[in-house]
């Protein structure tokens, strides 16, 4: 298995079972460095939906209790297991990368440290759980995925935008 994307490339790979492996390995060094707890650290996004192609980029939620009052203990921990905080502006999360060497150019990880049970918190795992358990969901969305790069392989922005509405949708099913 490898991982990685460079800035801006967007590609998916088939499905594997070692992003779910890589997940406990990393999980494993977040309980090791930090003091955040197993319940709290949960493997999302699209490697962790089975059988879904993915960009071969893990995606990892961190719950905190709150956001504007984070651990030192977790920042010092992320970094010492290899996660550097990014300048991204997210609204509701700090999100982290781990990188595949010192040029910082290939992100292999993401760890989105958000509000513990909180709204976003609830909908990644929403999400997560909802794809994984429906079929034509899991479809649909591997589709739409696929749509886009039938026209470019980047645009990690324009690549988001293009899933936007259907995430939204299957976020909005978890309030019904």
């Amino acid at each position: 298995m490898k991982l990685g994307l460079k800035r801006n490339e967007v590609r998916l790979v088939d499905y594997t079972t070692e992003w779910k492996e890589e997940f406990e390995r990393v999980k494993k060094d977040i309980a090791v460095h930090t003091p955040l707890e197993g319940n709290r650290v949960e493997h999302i996004g699209s490697t962790a939906i089975e059988g879904m192609s993915a960009k071969p980029i893990l995606d990892i939620a961190a719950g905190v209790d709150n956001l504007q009052d984070v651990d030192e203990a977790i920042m010092s921990g992320f970094k010492e297991i290899g996660f550097f905080r990014l300048k991204v502006e997210r609204p509701g999360e700090i999100v982290f990368a781990r990188f595949t060497d010192t040029t910082y150019q290939e992100k292999t990880h993401y760890i989105h440290l958000v509000e513990f049970e909180g709204e976003l918190w609830n909908n990644l795992i929403f999400f997560r759980d909802y794809l994984n358990g429906n079929e034509t969901a899991r479809k649909q969305y591997e589709d739409l995925k696929l749509d886009y790069l039938k026209h470019s392989s980047a645009g990690i922005t324009e690549y988001t935008d293009h899933k936007e509405a259907f995430v939204k949708d299957v976020f909005k099913k978890r309030t019904v």
